[in-house]
Formats: C-alpha cells, sequence, structure tokens
C-alpha cells in the first residue's frame, strides 16, 4: 500500500505542535502564526488547526483561539510589512544574482501591488507559499500602508474564522486530511468549500428571483385563455 502524502513528517509535526499548545497554551498559538506571517515558515497554520480542534474537545474556547489567531496573522504580517519595506531592498541589493535584476523587477511589483495589492494580500493568507511571503512582497513594493493594514486584517480574520470554525465542527477529520494530504491540499478544499457554500446561496437566490416572475406568466396566460 503506497504511504500517504503527509507523513510522518508532517503527523510529527501535528502531534508536537498539539502537545505543546496543551502545554504552552494559546501563547504558542498567537507566537507561531505572528512568526509565520512574519515571514519565518514556522507551523502557524497547523497550530491553528490544532488548537480548533482542541477547542472542540473542551481545552480552549474556540472564540478565543480564532480571535489570537487573527490578531497573531494581523500583527505578524504587520511586522514583515515594515521590516522589507525599511531594509527589503538594500537586503535584496546585497545578492549578486538579485542585485542585477532589482531595477527591472521594482516597477513591475509596484503596478502589481497598485492594481492587485488588496486581493493578494487576502488571498495570499490562504495559500501556504504566499501566507510566508505577501507582505515581504508588500513591503517590498511599497504598497501604501493604509491599504495593506485594511486587507491583511481582513484576511487574517477571514483566514482565523474559516480554518478555525472548519477544524472545530470537523475535528480529528482535518488532523487526519493534514497528516495524509498537507496543508495545501486542506486549504484547496476549503476554499472550494468556501466556493460551494456561496454558490449554493447565489444558486438559491437566482430560483427565488425567477419564481415570482414564472408565476405571473403563468397567471397572465390562465388569465388570457
Amino acid at each position: 500500500m503506497p504511504r500517504p502524502l503527509g507523513t510522518p513528517a508532517i503527523h510529527s509535526t501535528v502531534m508536537g505542535v498539539t502537545s505543546n499548545l496543551e502545554t504552552y497554551g494559546l501563547v504558542l498559538l498567537f507566537g507561531l502564526v505572528a512568526v509565520e506571517s512574519a515571514g519565518i515558515p514556522v507551523p502557524g497554520e497547523t497550530a491553528l488547526i490544532a488548537a480548533s480542534v482542541l477547542a472542540a474537545s473542551g481545552r480552549f474556547n474556540i472564540v478565543e483561539v480564532i480571535a489570537i489567531a487573527a490578531a497573531g496573522a494581523i500583527v505578524g504580517d504587520s511586522t514583515g510589512y515594515w521590516i522589507a519595506r525599511k531594509g527589503g531592498r538594500k537586503a535584496i541589493a546585497k545578492i549578486p544574482i538579485a542585485r542585477d535584476t532589482l531595477p527591472r523587477l521594482l516597477p513591475r511589483g509596484e503596478r502589481f501591488f497598485e492594481r492587485h495589492g488588496p486581493k493578494t494580500v487576502v488571498i495570499g493568507r490562504f495559500v501556504a507559499g504566499l501566507r510566508v511571503t505577501v507582505a515581504w512582497l508588500a513591503g517590498i513594493s511599497h504598497m501604501p500602508w493604509g491599504r495593506f493594514v485594511v486587507y491583511n486584517a481582513i484576511g487574517g480574520i477571514l483566514w482565523a474564522t474559516t480554518f478555525g470554525l472548519v477544524s472545530y465542527y470537523f475535528g480529528s477529520a482535518v488532523i487526519n486530511a493534514v497528516e495524509t494530504y498537507g496543508l495545501i491540499a486542506v486549504g484547496v478544499i476549503v476554499v472550494l468549500g468556501i466556493i460551494g457554500f456561496f454558490g449554493h446561496r447565489w444558486f438559491r437566490r437566482r430560483m427565488e428571483q425567477r419564481e415570482p416572475a414564472v408565476l405571473n406568466s403563468t397567471i397572465e396566460s390562465e388569465t388570457a385563455d
């Protein structure tokens, strides 16, 4: 039988994070999420999932889990943004290969974040690779701080609420999915679930809007007869 895609490394990470959360509490959740959001690849999202599952068993309060994870995401992203904005270009300029391409790429990055910055910041929170780097990219590209902080907060709150509630209500099934398929696959499932939910609501609204029109047409037809 083929080995599940995510084990044993992910299994070890999930179990380790869960054990440490039980020992150190939600302070650890805030720290891991903040550090990951600032640009260092630590298991912040894994910590959110594990804390939410523990909340389902009564160990934590799910509202506190979501609030602390969202706060960690916002603080971490803001830290990464300012580090990159103040020193990111100087750091890149010291790398020989990057130094030659920097003058050509930076204007493109600035134009990109001018047009697509808000949605990139929000969507990036749900994508494993972008979650670690999007704040740095926004800072280096000098995305306006006012726009960044608003959409960063929106993304952090949506991310913490979505992953927190899904993990809380589906419990160990989410942990098993993480261990088997990895966080990226779980993220895809969550996003597809959100799309399906809103798609279903949109379809229902369309049908409800059509029903009066169909009924009026039927009445008019019967009246004409």
